[in-house]
């Protein structure tokens, strides 16, 4: 069933006497093109207008979030609300004094986060009211999942759309009773006053407690419904579901600007992903052209940083021009890997570029120092969204002449009067770079040839980012997330299988040993780090992530201790949070502190669903393993979340790529021989370079003393020899083996066998 689909009108006369307007579940609010807080599903965030390292020398107010690690939650350590961290002390607090709980939710780049907290939490007034009644808790969302996914269901159900900041009104034993996401002190935009609010249900609270509570049960229960029900499916997955689930793309594809739908557009990198998989297996270049004008429009846009590499979270408009600025590690992760893919299928360099640009620039502006990768920088600098990226046709011409700046500017289109369509003065003149002519063409204009032009604009770009690069920087949110983590090294692991950077190996290796050391205490995975400190149990997608990852850094490197650190995960990962009567994963382990439901989902967002990489892991490491099991496992998964994959699969892509490895099994590929040999490196090339979706490798010297171990672990490589002293290659699917080969070309031919 889809999410979105719900309504539930919970919102009682205790509070519709005082505060007249939600009186209804799906009560209007604001939507112009200044202040729109869109559907939490799409996932639709506007940046921040603080740097999360701004650093204040003296305050007036200090609450405990001080203590906490999360940037988000610093920047509202001096606020004059007595702001909690989620935990023991704030809920028994709100227990021993009886007060409803204010629960505040959002993230460090966040612009209506900052926004509301200018507006109201630093503010004396709105202070004074939340400290007096109400236990004010604030929570980053990026560190607790659980508590944003149950609260924005809630809000959800409330409102008929969700958002951040997310603000809810919740009893002291954490039922929400009422909600909503921005609210400014004074009623404006069409929406309430903070004041009012905060004053309205303090009354209602002393007044109308007992109608409150029905109201939180009520609410409480359709969320349980919805984020914890059973599925219940029982068929047995069918390639039809894969030919529906391109149909539907297919019907939302947008034929002139690529992606699908219409304005805001994501990158929807999933789905584009599956595409090239059914292209692989039919070859309709109806499919191909979906899956390339989407890349190629995306990357030629505005979302598309032409200077210094890296992808912003989303476009604005349905043309790919107006960005929000923010980037997101885990977006850059994805459309790397797809763009990746792409360079496989097609060799087109220029996706080859991007993939490089992408990852010189999280290797330069993302890593931490302790080898893993920060999480976000923020839209706004200097308080305003875009500066930092956004010039005038002026600008240009002061830093490179007029000559230069004239193929500069119709390269990149910098107009004088701007192609920022904004209504905020500040942008007024000034232009996002995009290319939205090609090369040849702009070359034509400018009557130089394409060689001159491609080598010309090189320069003149290094020219402009170092003029760049003097600017204030968008906010940093420097913390560690492991599962964001996890999905940038497979990136990097799987940029150096294909493009063979050693950079991108080193990166990947250093980034799943920081996982596995700092990340990893008592055989347990933690959520997030920060300056040294690692803290907070992990989550389902952290396990379900990093156990993808360290298979794709065992195919890079063919050091087993990965295949095993794999294994003892999912291991873990079974014990912590299977539920066998379910037949599905929670989100949260066993050991997690209760909240008001434990919750149980499918459906992907910004990033892959935990369950998704948990049945994709579990399929790929039950080829690697022959663990049956696993097998078991990822079976049940697929047949229990057959109703979504059939009713809805435009929200379930990666679901449906372990669909697409369940029912196409995976070519085994065992390369035997000295691993430093160009024998192997001739043989793992083909393997690599080459797209097939559904592969394991496996490597073995069979002169390495520890031989016998890893074929006992990997049986995949059990009694696989050299032939005639050369380096082989196995061949293997559904339990039958081609005949080994030695020759890079016989092994490209029996891989291009269905």
């Amino acid at each position: 069933m889809d999410r979105n689909i719900f309504r539930v009108g919970l919102f009682t006369t205790a509070v519709v006497s005082t505060v007249a307007f939600c009186a209804c579940s799906n009560a209007p609010s604001v939507s112009t093109t200044a202040l729109e807080i869109q559907d939490a599903q799409e996932e639709v965030i506007q940046e921040g207008s603080l740097s999360v390292q701004q650093e204040v020398s003296e305050h007036k107010y200090t609450n405990r979030l001080a203590e906490e690690t999360s940037p988000y939650l610093l920047q509202h350590a001096h606020n004059p609300v007595n702001w909690y961290p989620w935990g023991e002390e704030a809920l028994s607090k709100a227990k021993a004094e009886n007060k409803p709980i204010f629960l505040s939710v959002g993230y460090s780049s966040c612009h209506w986060c900052h926004v509301m907290e200018h507006e109201c939490f630093e503010d004396e007034e709105v202070a004074a009211l939340l400290n007096e009644h109400y236990i004010a808790i604030k929570v980053d969302r990026e560190e607790r999942p659980d508590i944003d996914e149950i609260y924005m269901a809630a809000v959800q159900a409330m409102t008929g759309q969700g958002g951040w900041p997310m603000s809810v009104f919740i009893t002291p034993d954490l039922k929400p009773f009422w909600g909503g996401t921005y609210f400014p002190k004074e009623s404006k935009y069409g929406r309430p006053g903070f004041m009012t609010i905060l004053s309205s249900i303090a009354d209602s609270w002393k007044t109308k407690r007992e109608e409150i509570y029905a109201s939180a049960d009520q609410l409480t229960q359709h969320v349980s419904n919805i984020l914890a029900a059973e599925i219940g499916g029982e068929d047995e997955p069918k390639p039809e579901l894969i030919t529906n689930a391109v149909a539907t793309l297919t019907k939302a594809f947008d034929a002139v600007d690529g992606g699908f739908g219409g304005a805001p557009k994501f990158p929807a990198s999933s789905s584009i992903a599956m595409i090239l998989r059914e292209y692989q297996r039919t070859g309709d270049p109806a499919q191909l052209k979906m899956a390339t004008l989407s890349l190629d429009k995306m990357a030629q846009g505005g979302m598309y940083d032409h200077l210094g590499g890296g992808f912003a979270r989303y476009s604005t408009d349905a043309e790919w021009l107006v960005p929000h600025f923010e980037k997101m590690l885990y977006d850059n992760a994805q459309l790397a890997q797809v763009y990746l893919e792409a360079y496989q299928v097609t060799k087109d360099p220029f996706y080859k570029q991007v993939v490089e640009e992408t990852f010189a620039y999280i290797l330069r502006d993302m890593r931490d120092e302790r080898g893993g990768f920060h999480s976000a920088e923020d839209a706004d600098s200097e308080g305003e969204e875009g500066k930092f990226y956004v010039w005038t046709k002026s600008e240009i011409e002061e830093h490179l002449g007029k000559a230069d700046a004239k193929i500069f500017n119709t390269y990149y289109d910098v107009r004088k009067k701007g192609n920022f369509s904004s209504p905020e003065e500040y942008h007024a003149n000034q232009n996002i770079l995009h290319t939205p002519i090609s090369d040849e063409a702009v070359a034509k204009i400018l009557k130089m040839s394409t060689d001159d032009l491609i080598a010309k604009i090189d320069e003149l770009d290094h020219k402009i980012l170092v003029v760049r690069s003097k600017r204030v920087r968008p906010g940093l949110d420097d913390k560690v997330l492991t599962a964001w983590n996890a999905l940038m090294i497979t990136a990097f692991a799987q940029g150096y299988q294909v493009l063979g950077n050693e950079e991108y190996l080193d990166a990947a290796v250093e980034a799943a040993s920081f996982l596995v050391t700092d990340m990893y205490r008592d055989g347990e995975l933690l959520r997030t780090h920060r300056k040294g400190e690692s803290r907070l149990p992990a989550y389902l997608d952290d396990y379900s992530f990093t156990i993808v990852a360290l298979l794709d850094v065992y195919e890079s490197t063919f050091d087993v201790k990965w295949i095993k650190l794999a294994d003892e995960l999912t291991h873990t990962m079974i014990d912590k949070f299977w539920d066998d009567t379910a037949s599905g994963f929670f989100n949260t382990s066993l050991d997690h502190k209760n909240l008001i439901v434990r919750t149980r989902t499918s459906q992907d967002n910004a990033t892959p669903a935990g369950t998704s990489l948990a049945t994709y892991g579990l399929l790929r490491l039950a080829k690697f393993t022959d663990n049956a099991d696993y097998y078991d496992i990822a079976r049940r998964i697929l047949m229990d979340n057959y109703p979504y994959l059939a009713e809805h699969p435009q929200g379930f892509m990666r679901l449906m790529a372990a669909v697409d490895f369940y029912l196409n099994p995976p070519k085994e590929i065992a390369v035997v021989g000295p691993l430093a040999s160009e024998e192997v490196s001739g043989l793992l090339d083909v393997a690599r370079h080459n797209f097939v979706p559904n592969k394991i490798v496996a490597h073995l010297d069979s002169d390495d003393a520890a031989a016998d171990e890893i074929t006992e672990y990997l049986p995949l490589l059990a009694n696989k020899t050299m032939i005639d002293n050369h380096a082989t290659a196995y061949v293997c699917k559904n339990f039958a083996c081609k005949q080994p080969v030695t020759k890079p070309e016989a092994l490209l031919e029996q891989l291009e066998l269905n």
